[in-house]
């Protein structure tokens, strides 16, 4: 079917949201606006869909969200024989329209569904998938992306996103389907009353946060530790959960930001709520101003993910996603050893962009480095392979340079909650030695050599920056650099063809590591850049590491391997 009769399909069938009808109409006759909407279907990626809200096949809407369940519950449907599935979202908007809709296709396909009353953060979601027994879970989210984004991320029965191998069973099922014929659908209320949807208990919930205080060390020190904390949620769903464990660990000292406290799917303060980001954090630095803190939080609107802020003199310092899971990794490590409850044979998980620092630390502390593709789910999958051989003890903690951490294995994704706690009782232990986390990052620093990061984005819009993405992804492979910023290239990993070149020999080694589009240069002196497609945005992410005595001649070889790149990707 052309792109045209697509239109003129929707325009006549889409009838359940009229936000949708007014859409439609608005571009009629614009070939242009329509071809962005129905080029493509949007794609059910490794985790789930992702995308701007609106009308069309390449849109979140209520539809696309209906046909990928519809592909969900049949996979479900063959898998297991009473079927149930796990359901949450976040505030963004039209998030409880997908849950419902979500909630409805599974009711009518006789899959039972539990679903949260309220919105609830992702872990949350990960966590109720365990502690109920499900098949499945989903969770409405389109994590820190901007307001214009929704999206839906697919949980296996073991509480992580969905493995390569089930997301590719359910994106056959949903390949399948027309959008239209092939959905199952009944109303959501009469689900409830006859029992095919149930709201979940708030006993779950306090079986989550008995998980979350479980991890704490020195939790005992917070309440008298005078720690001061601005908190900001980012208008998500960090609010409730975040504060409720703050207070019961003993910090009562939080300033909330106001203007970002309640759910607002418009994040009218923030328009891109991303942690990772300064613009995010802004008002929250300007209440610092006021309140003097010993620590800003803030995590992002499905909330799991944290970042925060220091003092820093008369300004406060933002701390990578990198920096803080480093000195989390050091904290936890070396108050475990001193309390004697580190396990035999610890392990701790990161990501192949993830810093190296963490290597450094394992040497200091005895523990092993297990290293996963980019993405969360392959640290949760890690858990289950321990769990598996009746090892989970083994593992000690995981972490993202995106901001993503987790301590424990009572979820299997990255979990802002128990984050915030372990940040907030670093920060409380240090205090009572009299360190702020400046002062403790200085000491990392100085202990294991300065291991400096940064990511750079570059955005391809539209169906011709899809393209323009894999071009330069191939021409990177085909012609690839001898030397960047001035180093030489000493080792190329290619994960699409799961090889490693030493440049000197030209001897390949395998990767162990599931196929991935992900090129890694290893460089001289320790540097190292990381480049990929996002799996959820029209981005390539480029990833620098440079290693120095200091600061200052660690940043001057950074300039000079971004400047390579912005050549090689403008």
């Amino acid at each position: 079917m052309s792109v045209l009769d697509l239109y003129q399909e929707w325009c006549t069938k889409a009838v359940d949201d009229p936000d949708l009808i007014e859409e439609l109409k608005s571009v009629s006759g614009d070939e242009a606006e329509i071809r962005e909407r129905f080029y493509r279907d949007l794609e059910f990626g490794t985790g789930g869909l992702r995308g701007v809200l609106g009308a069309g096949t390449n849109r979140m809407n209520i539809y696309t969200v209906r046909r990928a369940t519809q592909g969900l519950a049949n996979y479900v449907k063959k898998d297991f024989a009473q079927p149930s599935v796990a359901i949450s979202h976040d505030s963004r908007n039209k998030s409880v329209l997908f849950a419902h809709a979500a909630a409805s296709v599974l009711a009518a396909n006789g899959i039972q569904v539990h679903i949260y009353k309220e919105l609830m953060p992702t872990p949350c979601l990960s966590w109720a998938v365990r502690a109920l027994g499900c098949s499945a879970g989903i969770m409405v989210t389109a994590s820190h992306n901007p307001a214009k984004y929704n999206g839906y991320k697919a949980y296996g029965a073991d509480g992580c996103q969905i493995t390569l191998e089930v997301a590719e069973k359910v994106i056959g099922e949903i390949n399948s389907l027309d959008i239209f014929q092939d959905v199952t659908c009944c109303d959501f209320d009469a689900a409830v009353a006859d029992g095919r949807i149930k709201f979940i208990e708030d006993s779950v919930i306090e079986e989550y946060y008995q998980n979350v205080l479980a991890q704490g060390i020195n939790t005992k020190l917070c309440a008298d530790s005078g720690l001061k904390i601005v908190y900001t949620p980012l208008n998500g769903t960090g609010n409730k959960p975040v504060r409720e464990i703050l207070k019961r660990i003993g910090i009562q000292d939080v300033t909330v930001v106001k203007e970002q406290e309640m759910p607002d799917g418009n994040f009218p303060t923030c328009p891109y709520p991303n942690p990772e980001i300064r613009e995010a954090l802004e008002l929250g630095l300007k209440y610092c101003d006021e309140v003097k803190p010993d620590l800003l939080l803030a995590t992002d609107p499905d909330a799991d993910r944290v970042g925060i802020a220091v003092p820093d003199g008369d300004d406060y310092a933002l701390f990578s996603g990198n920096e803080v899971g480093a000195l989390l990794t050091e904290y936890i490590c070396s108050q475990r050893v001193k309390n004697g409850t580190m396990p035999k044979d610890p392990i701790v998980v990161k990501t192949i962009v993830t810093t190296d620092l963490i290597k450094a630390i394992a040497k200091e502390y005895g523990f092993e480095v297990i290293e996963v593709l980019t993405g969360f789910k392959f640290i949760g999958e890690q858990i289950g392979l321990l769990e598996e051989k009746g090892e989970e003890n083994r593992y000690v903690f995981g972490f993202e340079e995106s901001y993503g951490y987790l301590a424990g294995t009572y979820v299997r994704d990255k979990d802002a909650v128990v984050a915030s706690m372990l940040i907030c009782e670093m920060a409380a232990y240090y205090r009572t030695q009299g360190i702020s986390l400046l002062q403790a990052r200085e000491n990392m620093y100085k202990k294991y050599g300065v291991f400096r990061h940064s990511l750079q984005s570059f955005a391809f819009e539209g169906e011709s920056g899809m393209n323009k993405m894999a071009s330069l992804m191939q021409s990177l492979r085909d012609n690839r650099p001898t030397a960047i910023g001035g180093l030489t290239v000493t080792s190329v990993s290619d994960y699409q063809t799961r090889e490693t070149t030493d440049i000197a020999t030209g001897s390949k080694t395998p990767i162990t590591l599931p196929k991935s589009n992900v090129l890694v240069f290893n460089l001289e002196q320790g540097a190292k850049v990381v480049i990929r497609p996002s799996g959820t945005e029209p981005k390539i992410k480029v990833y620098y590491t440079t290693v120095g005595t200091d600061m200052d001649a660690a940043l001057a070889l950074e300039a000079k391997l971004q400047q390579d790149f912005d050549k090689i990707l403008k």
